[in-house]
């Protein structure tokens, strides 16, 4: 919870700053979900195959937003720590779950990377997508360091998000291309301002600063794919 930070030192990062007016207004949320179209009940449904979730597994995401990943973990029999630092998300993605009959498969946390509390024994699996760029560097191993420590030796931790893979000093001609590609207005999905905002003011890393982190971190990175110059999935796993 937000008021756990008072117990932290002066110097610790507020994860909770970012969720501001966008990730507490219900219009921005529902307007954050329709713009979401990487994370269908079919593609969850695949990453659940992919990273073998089965009865008995138990299961970490973090930055779960409407929980559509979640929900098809628990349907396949897994249980499921659900963290995002945004209450309303959270609660919209539990009515989700209860109109899924999934529920009690699944808790619900009001935290992030840095102020989640694990209490249960390690976990099989740690599913982050599109939330670790909210840290800077500095945090995102702090992060990275939390996460291995979550997980049972050999479990695997799936990262998804905007990650940089082209050549630093090409950095304006590929960060253009990328906001062209956006489109016009903000009804009609992720407007041009998104991709502004993301770059000028969000902490989006090159993917040889991450690779080295996820090593540092205690993690083997078993498939590295750079889906475009801006976009990436990692899949590792804790040795």
């Amino acid at each position: 919870m937000i008021s756990d930070m008072a117990k932290r030192p002066a110097w610790f990062y507020n994860e909770y700053q970012q969720i501001g007016t966008d990730f507490e207004d219900p219009a921005q949320v529902a307007t954050y979900y329709r713009n979401q179209t990487s994370s269908t009940t079919e593609s969850e449904q695949a990453l659940v195959a992919q990273l073998n979730i089965r009865p008995g597994h138990t299961v970490i995401d973090f930055g779960c937003g409407a929980g559509t990943f979640a929900i098809q973990a628990a349907l396949a029999g897994g249980r499921v720590e659900a963290v995002d630092i945004s209450q309303t998300m959270l609660t919209n993605a539990q009515k989700q779950a209860v109109a899924a009959g999934v529920q009690t498969q699944i808790q619900f946390h009001q935290a992030g990377f840095l102020t989640y509390e694990h209490k249960a024994a390690p976990v099989d699996v740690i599913v982050t997508k599109l939330a670790l760029h909210h840290l800077p560097d500095f945090w995102k191993l702090a992060a990275l360091l939390r996460m291995a420590a979550m997980l049972k030796q050999g479990g695997s931790l799936y990262l998804q998000d905007v990650i940089y893979s082209f050549n630093p000093v090409e950095y304006r001609p590929h960060i253009q291309a990328w906001i062209e590609q956006a489109v016009v207005t903000d009804d009609a999905g992720w407007a041009r301002r998104d991709f502004e905002t993301h770059v000028r003011e969000e902490y989006s890393t090159f993917s040889w600063i991450l690779e080295g982190m996820l090593q540092r971190a205690g993690f083997k990175i078993i498939e590295a794919e750079p889906v475009s110059s801006v976009w990436a999935v990692y899949l590792c796993q804790k040795v």
